[in-house]
This record gives structure tokens, sequence and C-alpha cells, in this order.
């Protein structure tokens, strides 16, 4: 069931969204300082090609105070605009019956693109 949601996930846009943080890390990436952050990116992109099936937990071995300056900055660059875009295609998605399942993916990209540092994705 995971393989078909996916799927129909990757066809209305799930792709397009993946791209575009593929896009963005590599973006970061070609700056010496912006090197964090692109590979928060990519580990994004990551979840958001096959989000079902998977789960953001905390990794509580990373936790720090640079950890925290990271996901502030990442809060303040960009992160607050991508938390709100995936809380409102949430809840259009949730408006219909058919489409709760994809708009609790959106809800659980939620947590991990406000503060992407300190997460890890995982199996469910």
């Amino acid at each position: 069931m995971n393989l078909i949601c996916n799927i129909i996930w990757l066809i209305f846009g799930g792709f397009l969204a993946a791209f575009g943080y593929f896009l963005g890390g590599i973006v970061l990436c070609a700056t010496i300082i912006g090197i964090p952050w692109g590979l928060q990116c990519f580990k994004i992109a990551g979840i958001v090609l096959a989000p079902f099936g998977k789960k953001v937990e905390s990794d509580s071995a990373n936790q720090g105070c640079l950890s925290v300056v990271c996901n502030i900055i990442w809060l303040f660059s960009g992160g607050l605009a991508t938390c709100i875009t995936h809380i409102v295609m949430g809840v259009l998605l949730c408006i219909t019956i058919i489409g709760i399942p994809w708009g609790r993916q959106h809800f659980k990209l939620v947590e991990l693109s406000l503060m992407p540092f300190g997460k890890k994705i995982v199996d469910a």
C-alpha cells in the first residue's frame, strides 16, 4: 500500500517538491558556509520523494547548541515559509476524505521542514 501511495504522491506534486529541495541543496552546497543547510535540504528531499512508510524522530545524539543555532538560522531563512506551505497543503488535502492520507504526510513534513537539524528519518 505504501508503494501505491508513494507513486500517487510523486505524480501529483511530490517529485516537483523533492526537486525544489534538491535544487536548494545544490545551491546551498555551492557555498562553503551553506553546506550544513544544503545537506538538510537533501535529507528533506529524500523523504519528500517517498514519505509513506517513513517517520521523523529526534536524534538525541545529535543535539547541541550548534544544532539550535543552525535551526534558528534555517527557521528565518525559509524554514518558516516551507512549514507554512506544508500546513496549507495538508489542510487543503484533508478537506476531502480521499486526500487525508496525503494531507497527513504534509503534516509529517512540517516538523522536518521547520527545524531539520537534530532530526532523523526512520522506517515506520
